[in-house]
């Protein structure tokens, strides 16, 4: 699932019922319609910034065993789902941005290694918001993050995808 290319207003957003809500702003948060589905309830949202708290909140709120199967189904930096061509638009367009998909090969082999050690440490993958980043602040984000501990990591994570999901929302509002 991808986000919609059109534009939504936030007035007929929030007159969605619940399946067309999921639909349209559900793939803001990874894989994960569940985020939609319970925010839905939170409406109406007065602005962007409303309906982004609100999703995050969702996150933030859910126990921690589904906050970590949520953090699992985020991919891995240049890793096997880009290999195989099976992550989201959205994140093929936001890695492409910082470069992950023209890594050399030292790179490739340097940025598995780091996906590796970092998903072995903390049971789920480094998450950066590679927008805001250089390609050498993403590798070296994964080589001081990975030293943290793994609570201080999952707030990490959560904050760096407030970061995606909230471009991912203003994106696809209109004004």
């Amino acid at each position: 699932m991808t986000l919609t290319t059109t534009r939504l207003n936030l007035a007929a957003l929030n007159e969605m019922d619940r399946d067309a809500f999921v639909a349209a702003v559900g793939p803001t948060f990874e894989n994960s319609p569940w985020v939609a589905q319970a925010a839905w309830a939170r409406r109406p949202f007065a602005d962007a910034g409303a309906l982004h708290a609100a999703m995050l909140d969702v996150v933030r709120q859910a126990p921690q065993e589904r906050r970590i199967a949520f953090l699992c189904g985020h991919p891995e930096l240049a890793g096997r789902e880009a290999q195989a061509g099976t992550m989201t638009a959205e994140s093929v367009g936001e890695q492409r941005s910082a470069g992950l998909d023209a890594l050399s090969r030292d790179e490739l082999g340097e940025m598995q290694y780091l996906n590796r050690a970092y998903r072995e440490r903390h049971g789920f993958p480094f998450i950066i918001a590679v927008r805001r980043n250089t390609k050498q602040q993403i590798f070296e984000a994964m080589r001081t993050r990975a030293a943290a501990s793994t609570e201080v990591e999952q707030r990490a994570a959560l904050d760096q995808i407030g970061f995606i999901t909230r471009g991912r929302i203003d994106a696809l509002l209109d004004g």
